[in-house]
């Protein structure tokens, strides 16, 4: 039997929770090493596991795989959730890396000063709400497939529903003008292994709380 993926990472979103959230998709379970302080990651380096010394680092088959849109990558391709061709592949890698764009916006105001954050967030939903959405909103209304891509769940999927929450608990109405997002959301929610991730006690992780901040900040800088 195949070891589990062990993912290293600290105990909050960042740039690992889509990798969480697309191993949760695929049915894969998986154990995580968290970096409790600086000394954690300094060992990572030192031992040679880092390739460009940052993290996430994921490993898995045999690799200790780094850099985000590398390891969401083999994970989709290792469990069929990339398309069934080239084009398709390509139709994934735009909608994720809209997605990407937008999520990084959002995750990102966490760690900003106070006197930065309301403003990062502010742009950050506007951009959601008049930029981003309405994108995946036409594209469900002009494919008028349950899923992004082709009539199968892929990736694409899993990082919209991840974003689409995200944005939610940052403006419970964000949706309000895109109800095919919203039927969207339902559908691919009730997934089996996606609605077992979003139950609590799951290692979905929830956002960072404002007193834990400064120590991850320290742990990476």
């Amino acid at each position: 039997m195949a070891a589990k993926p062990k993912l290293h990472y600290v105990s909050e979103r960042g740039r690992m929770e889509p990798i969480r959230w697309l191993l949760a998709a695929a049915g894969i379970e998986f154990d995580e090493c968290f970096m409790k302080t600086k000394d954690d990651l300094l060992k990572l380096r030192k031992d040679g596991f880092l390739l460009f010394q940052q993290v996430p680092m994921v490993e898995i088959d045999g690799m200790k795989m780094v850099q985000t849109r590398a390891i969401l990558n083999y994970i989709a391709a290792k469990y069929n959730l990339y398309g069934k061709d080239l084009k398709e592949r390509a139709l994934i890698d735009m909608y994720v890396e809209g997605l990407f764009d937008l999520n990084e916006l959002i995750m990102t105001s966490d760690y900003q000063p106070a006197d930065k954050k309301e403003q990062q967030l502010a742009t950050a939903l506007d951009k959601a709400t008049n930029r981003y959405f309405p994108v995946f909103e036409k594209v469900l209304k002009d494919h008028g497939q349950d899923f992004l891509v082709g009539n199968r769940f892929s990736r694409a999927d899993v990082q919209l529903l991840e974003v689409l929450l995200m944005a939610e608990e940052c403006k419970p109405d964000i949706l309000a003008q895109f109800p095919l997002l919203q039927s969207f959301k339902a559908r691919i929610s009730n997934i089996p292994t996606i609605k077992k991730f979003l139950q609590p006690g799951s290692q979905r992780k929830s956002p960072p709380r404002q007193e834990d901040v400064p120590k991850i900040i320290k742990i990476f800088y």
